[in-house]
């Protein structure tokens, strides 16, 4: 096992929010189909950031082996209180260890991403994947970024640097939400000060919006969206 550095990640800061997205049924079905249709063999998953395990539960009953890597003790304990496994950051995890880590809206609240990268490179064992979901677009960042402590929101180009710079091979890169960005747009200019998302407009949202906003990201995905996904491998 070679020595790594140890990455910290803070304590999650939005809570709340967290909570309300957990009423978004589309989306994170979505984000789960998504998991899974990237996955790399069949051995053990890595959930980083897995916060409550609104991903890494679903999973977990699906009878997929997945662990955890949360820094919140208090969102730890609630992994453990459902069955996963979970420790506190990356040093926890062996080098080469995992076939396949999937990471979503989690980086953007590191503040020396490239780091974490990096370790999560040396986490994988060759031949292994990284799926990561972001927030896209700088001119998108909003109240809502900072109620929740993100550090940045993505750019294409900059994610892919970032990442052939720590050895990965990009395999996908593309915007989601292409509806998303719009709302994105208002929510910066007319949403609440304090960045707190309505819980009743997050599901009204994902129920009428975002399965039309997902289909024509089939057409938009490469220009804009309010997510960015990219997919790449350790070779």
């Amino acid at each position: 096992m070679t020595t790594r550095a140890r990455v910290e990640m803070s304590e999650y800061q939005g809570g709340d929010n967290l909570e309300a997205m957990g009423f978004a049924e589309n989306y994170n079905q979505f984000l789960i189909r998504q998991i899974i249709s990237f996955r790399s063999g069949n051995g053990e998953m890595l959930d980083f950031g897995a916060g409550i395990g609104t991903f890494a539960r679903p999973l977990h009953a699906k009878g997929l082996p997945v662990i955890c890597v949360e820094p919140d003790e208090r969102m730890r304990t609630r992994l453990r209180d459902s069955g996963l496994t979970s420790f506190p950051n990356l040093a926890s995890i062996p080098t080469s260890s995992v076939d396949y880590i999937f990471s979503l809206n989690v980086l953007e609240h590191i503040e020396n991403d490239e780091a974490v990268l990096k370790e999560l490179f040396n986490a994988l064992r060759r031949g292994g994947k990284l799926f990561l979901y972001v927030p896209a677009f700088p001119f998108l960042f909003s109240s809502m970024d900072q109620q929740v402590g993100h550090f940045r929101r993505y750019t294409k180009s900059g994610l892919i640097s970032a990442l052939q710079k720590c050895g990965f091979a990009i395999e996908l890169a593309s915007y989601v939400d292409s509806i998303g960005f719009f709302a994105s747009i208002f929510f910066k200019y007319f949403g609440r000060s304090d960045g707190q998302l309505n819980p009743s407009a997050v599901k009204a949202y994902d129920k009428f919006v975002f399965p039309l906003s997902v289909f024509l990201d089939r057409a938009a995905g490469r220009a804009f969206g309010k997510n960015l996904q990219v997919v790449c491998g350790k070779r």
